[in-house]
């Protein structure tokens, strides 16, 4: 049986992880503050509703620039604690500081690759990388916020392995 080759090793080190470019992180904090803003806005007025309070516009108002500014602070931490890495066995994602999270994806199990890039990621020239994989636990794994020429890179690299496996 024929071994695929080794995949070529980038110009950096790929056996330590890569942290996401820090440009990317106000824009984690603003869609994480807006989410919990959503969440918090709608619970206080619910809940207002239920009570009868009559401070329910204070509360309110409270409870959305609580989930704003704790969203936000969230988002902003969650992109800073998350890392990257590739080696010629596997892409690795680690997220978290107190529950946290480390995902491997063989390189033989990836089916294919797409590249997002919405119109503020392209602006701080970021781009979203998402590998489809085969099975179904964890069949897809995206990594936003990384910079547009990891992403690509990741992209290629990947996909000259896939190409390999494929032909054989």
């Amino acid at each position: 049986m024929i071994e695929p080759p080794e995949l070529p090793t980038p110009p950096s080190t790929t056996a330590d992880w890569q942290p996401l470019p820090a440009r990317g992180a106000p824009f984690a904090a603003i869609g994480a503050g807006l989410a919990s803003m959503l969440v918090l806005l709608l619970a206080s007025g619910m809940l207002s509703l239920v009570l009868r309070n009559p401070w329910w516009l204070p509360s309110v108002l409270v409870a959305a620039v609580a989930g704003l500014l704790g969203g936000a602070w969230i988002g902003w931490r969650r992109h800073r604690r998350t890392f990257w890495r590739l080696d010629p066995q596997a892409l690795g994602v680690r997220r978290g500081h107190l529950w946290q999270s480390e995902s491997h994806v063989p390189v033989s199990r990836v089916q294919h690759l797409d590249l997002r890039r919405g119109p503020l990621q392209r602006a701080a020239n970021l781009a979203t990388l998402v590998v489809h994989t085969a099975g179904t636990r964890m069949n897809t794994v995206a990594i936003a916020g990384l910079a547009q020429e990891d992403a690509e890179h990741l992209r290629d690299r990947l996909a000259r392995q896939l190409d390999h496996d494929d032909a054989l």
